[in-house]
């Protein structure tokens, strides 16, 4: 069912559009299916200290902009309180109540705000416009530093490795940039292009 049989209106997000009219179980799959994404993408790692290069900030960026805030903010939660739970969900298949006791944890945290940004702005059609997306996740990419960083800095003060605000910078943000931007940039062309082909279907559906 494309975006024929539901009026694509200021609200709709990708996944409303894909999978029709909206219920309980339909949102509960879809929050599921965010949460096994984001998870899949975590494997994808370039393992680093004190914070790897993961996939899961694409994931993020995908699942939110795609289910909207509420189920995007939902499918994040979930996904923190699955690894803390113990279920290998994190990055190396990793997951435990210790994980908060990590440098990286800080990000998975700011995971949750990024959804609700992304996610919010996505159900105002940031996510349907080529400059408007890259506006939405170049914004979305920045978000997980702002909770990261001071995090991981946090974590290695405690640890007894002090860095100070250059140090945080240097191994919690400098290296990610490249990773960053390339993951900002499918996240760009991969939601406008998405509905572009809603749209396409629409059409050839009339």
């Amino acid at each position: 069912m494309t975006a024929a049989a539901v009026p694509i209106t200021r609200r709709t997000v990708l996944a409303d559009a894909l999978v029709g009219q909206r219920t309980l179980a339909k949102d509960l799959l879809l929050v599921v299916a965010g949460v096994t994404v984001v998870a899949a993408l975590a494997q994808v790692e370039i393992p680093m200290w004190p914070v790897p290069i993961t996939g899961q900030t694409l994931g993020v960026m995908l699942v939110s902009a795609a289910l909207g805030f509420r189920r995007g903010v939902s499918a994040m939660v979930g996904y923190l309180a699955l690894g803390l739970a113990g279920a290998p969900v994190f990055a190396g298949f990793t997951g435990s109540i210790a994980a908060i006791g990590k440098p990286s944890f800080g990000f998975i945290i700011g995971f949750i705000a990024t959804a609700a940004v992304v996610g919010w702005l996505a159900e105002r059609r940031w996510d349907r416009r080529p400059v408007l997306a890259v506006a939405l996740f170049g914004l979305a990419s920045l978000i997980p530093f702002a909770f990261g960083v001071p995090y991981m800095a946090a974590v290695l003060a405690a640890l007894g490795t002090p860095v100070d605000l250059a140090g945080a910078l240097s191994v919690g943000f400098l290296p990610f940039i490249v990773g960053g931007l390339v993951k900002w940039a499918i996240a760009a062309a991969a939601l406008p292009a998405a509905w572009a082909g809603v749209r396409a279907l629409d059409r050839s559906a009339d």
